[in-house]
């Protein structure tokens, strides 16, 4: 593979789920029983063969660093390259940055140290596995400027996406960023591109001079005719995280066995590791369809769930198609259903609640209810 260098953006889109983004970056948030969702970007990366890699925080990353520590879960802990974490400001401002360009500027001495020749711009706020090998070598074969990912799927949430058309070599011939109406099935940009590291450093120099504010407007859409713009079709698992209905969708196809195996089979999804016994059932409980995850205490009924470490569920209470994270503790005789629960949360005994699959129930982190 090519000598390439990534850049993760851990905080852009989290107005999209503002219930899970309030005490966390989106990156942080965490999916699946023991991952965070920055955990795939980031070993799609280490799996690529990628040893240098810049996270880009902003606010609210204390979870996001007591998360990734020194990068040692994915073999980033290294003398040289590894893990770096990014100011969310650059060397000229002290204000956070708004949008991606401005991110982008605050990563400019980052770049210009970087030996790497190529540089993958990655979002951490969806799930999927892509050998990014292969978005690279596909780049080089099309000898283009810049090469992005796309994936056909159907828009859930209203929200502006960007959508391109192409020629039949692939060549990007338009991109539009509209509000897609909900229902449509298209080809959506999942915010993962390859450009030559000098290029991507021209790119950002040039829309500093000229005062630009947008990536996508003034750099992308401007720049369909005069630079060579390529599409690469990612055709596997692909959820986007962008509502708290997504979220949860997301989790829960986790309870398809085709689906984990797509993602946690052949190449590993690394995460920080944590030392926890083993998950507890009592002979009252009773679990189907669901992951239950270390140090999980089980005396009732739980079923098409997903419980993070150190859940307790007491005895007489039923949690069906919910999402439980770390540290929640179920009284006795309760019934949850569709339920999107924080972390160190306490529902007391005998409570009742309810959501639906298009909106969960949420409760905010360290409720009491």
């Amino acid at each position: 593979m090519a000598s390439t260098v990534g850049v993760i953006f851990s905080s852009l889109n989290e107005e999209y789920v503002p219930e899970l983004t309030k005490v966390r970056s989106i990156g942080s948030i965490p999916y699946g029983g023991r991952y965070r969702l920055v955990d795939f970007a980031l070993s799609n990366m280490v799996n690529s063969g990628i040893t240098t890699v810049g996270m880009i925080t902003k606010n609210n990353y204390q979870s996001l660093m007591d998360h990734l520590g020194s990068g040692k879960n994915w073999d980033l802990a290294r003398k040289e390259g590894g893990l770096i974490l990014l100011p969310p400001y650059s060397d000229e401002s002290e204000t956070l940055y708004n949008n991606r360009l401005e991110a982008l500027k605050g990563t400019m001495s980052f770049l210009k140290k970087a030996k790497e020749d190529f540089v993958v711009l990655a979002d951490s706020d969806a799930v999927y596995k892509l050998d990014y090998s292969k978005l690279i070598d596909y780049h080089i074969k099309k000898n283009a400027d810049i090469t992005m990912a796309y994936h056909e799927h159907e828009i859930k949430a209203v929200h502006q996406y960007l959508t391109f058309g192409t020629d039949k070599t692939g060549r990007i011939t338009g991109i539009e960023i509209n509000n897609t109406p909900v229902g449509k099935c298209t080809n959506n940009y999942i915010n993962l591109m390859v450009a030559r590291t000098s290029f991507l450093i021209r790119l950002i120099q040039s829309a500093i001079q000229n005062g630009h504010k947008s990536f996508a407007k003034d750099i992308l859409c401007a720049g369909v005719n005069s630079l060579k713009m390529y599409a690469y079709k990612y055709e596997g698992y692909y959820a986007n995280i962008d509502s708290l209905s997504a979220y949860f969708k997301a989790n829960a196809d986790l309870l398809k066995k085709d689906v984990r195996n797509e993602i946690f089979g052949d190449r590993d999804i690394y995460t920080k590791i944590n030392d926890s016994a083993p998950a507890k059932l009592t002979e009252t409980a009773k679990v189907k369809n669901s992951l239950i995850s270390d140090g999980c205490l089980i005396e009732g009924t739980v079923e098409n769930s997903i419980l993070f470490r150190g859940v307790k569920i007491g005895k007489g209470s039923t949690v069906k198609n919910c999402v439980i994270m770390s540290e929640n503790i179920v009284g006795e005789n309760c019934n949850l259903a569709y339920v999107v629960s924080d972390k160190d949360s306490v529902i007391r005994d005998n409570r009742v609640l309810a959501g639906c699959e298009q909106q969960p129930y949420f409760i905010n982190k360290g409720s009491l209810i």
